[in-house]
Parts: C-alpha cells; structure tokens; sequence
C-alpha cells in the first residue's frame, strides 16, 4: 500500500524488477509512492553447466593470470556450480591468486563474500570502463578470464584483451528467462502511453529490451514509443542509461556515483524535489 504522505506521495512508478521486486518497490513506497509492480525477466542457472565447468577446471588446473568480473551474479553463479564440482575451497584460493578485475560495485560485494578483494575497479561500470581499465595493463601472454552476462558476447571487451597481448577466455555463467506475465507488461506499455506513469524505474538492462520486445511482439510499438516519450524515466546507471537511449528514450535521472537501488530512489526524490516531477510531459 502507497503511503499517505511523503515526497513521491501521489506519484505512480512502474517498477519492472524481479529478483528485488518487493524490497525496490517497498524503498518507493515509504515516500509515499504508488508502484505498478511489473516483473521482467528472471535469471536461471544454464541448462547446461558443462561450459561453466570447463572454465572452472581451466581456472584450477592452468590458472588464469588476470580475471574480469562484469557482475556480481555471474561470480555467485560460477560459485554454485563449484560447490557443485565439490571444489569451492580450490576456486576461491584461484581467484585469489589473479588479479580481478571488476565493472562496478556488485562484483566487487561478491568477491567479498567469499573474502576476496579486486585489484582494480573500472573508473566507469561499462565495457568502455572496462576497456579503458585494461588499456593500462601489459596483457602480454597473460591468460584472462572474463565473465561476461546474457544476450552481450562483448566482441570488444575480448579484442581489447587480445590488442593488450592477453589471451581471453570467456564465460557467461547464467541466462535469462522472460517472466511469463506478459498482460502485465502489455499493460504497463499501455499506462506509459495514456500518461498515467510518472516514472518508471529501471534497475537492469534486460526489463528494457523486455519491454521492447514484448510492445513490438503485441503490436504496441506505437504505445512504446510514445510513452517512452511522455515518462520520466529513472536509471540506476550508465549501463541501464544506454539500453534506455538504444530503446529510443531519454534519462530524466539516474544516480551520480553509487549505481544501487537505494540511490536511485534518492535520485527520483530528489528531482520531484526540486520542482522538476510534477507528472509526465
């Protein structure tokens, strides 16, 4: 239930999240926001572990020099089929003994919390951050281990690695699953367009190209991009920032540095604070 009062009372948010769904939407909802729970993607295990397992044995038996963790799920992923293989002890003395190197602030909560620490973080969390951290390294005949997500082969990520001499091995450690609820999602898409969301909030690439593919899929193209058009719409950072703009719409806000839930929230506050939130354009 939307609160009586506080700074987003009378705001409604679409809030396309899954796997924190009722904790972001609940952050909303203590400043009195309405939020239009709409989930969007769910993310599994591979159907099939084996590749995970090669880049595990490969990590325990050749070693990898360097690592480069893009998300904080893929480690914890790569983890659990480990404890799987009965060999977790063995891969986190491994990544121990590499250098990791780290997107953004959730790998690096996920190193943690199997208590160890990156070498370096991108001064961006994107791949162009990403990049320009590696550009520094003498990659010359190091093997590196890179994490990659679903639906991003990253071809620039791993030629970046082979210009610096490095010779990239890569895994993506876990795939996505559209969430069934596609009357939700059409929905939303029709909300957005008739003017009655004010922000919508999103927290992962995927909910983007999710609702993209579900408009063009159902024939409401021309409902996307118009309320993509006519919504606020909020990013928790650069990554989410560019699905956005690839989807044709434009950020109205998004954290300046620390890209989790908690900031953005603060972010969308802060812009209705100042004047800027009274309802969509």
């Amino acid at each position: 239930m939307a609160g009586q009062s506080g700074d987003l009372a009378g705001k409604r948010i679409l809030v396309p999240e899954s796997r924190d769904l009722d904790l972001f939407a609940g952050m909303m909802e203590q400043h009195g926001a309405e939020t239009i729970r709409c989930p969007m993607v769910k993310i599994l295990d591979l159907d099939d572990p084996a590749p995970a397992r090669a880049w595990l044995e490969q990590l325990l038996t050749e070693g990898f020099d360097d690592i480069v963790l893009l998300t904080g799920e893929g480690l914890r992923r790569l983890m659990t089929v480990a404890r799987a293989m009965e060999r977790e002890a063995e891969v986190i003395a491994a990544i121990g003994r590499a250098r990791v190197f780290v997107r953004g602030p959730k790998p690096v909560k996920a190193l943690r919390e199997i208590g160890c620490a990156p070498y370096k973080s991108a001064p961006a969390p994107t791949t162009d951050g990403v990049i320009a951290m590696l550009g520094e390294e003498d990659l010359a005949g190091r093997r590196v281990g890179i994490q990659l997500y679903p639906d991003n082969p990253n071809e620039p990520l791993l030629e970046a690695v082979r210009a610096r001499g490095g010779q990239p091995v890569a895994i993506t450690p876990y795939r996505y699953a559209n969430d069934s609820e596609t009357g939700a999602v059409q929905a939303a898409i029709r909300d957005m367009a008739e003017g009655r969301i004010d922000f919508v909030a999103f927290t992962a690439s995927p909910q983007v190209r999710r609702l993209h593919e579900v408009a063009e899929a159902c024939g409401l193209g021309d409902a996307f991009r118009q309320g993509f058009a006519r919504t606020r719409i909020a990013a928790v950072g650069p990554v989410v920032a560019e699905a956005v703009e690839a989807a044709g719409g434009t950020v109205a806000v998004s954290p300046d540095s620390t890209f989790h839930m908690k900031p953005l929230v603060n972010a969308i506050r802060r812009l209705l604070s100042e004047g800027e939130g009274n309802g969509p354009a």
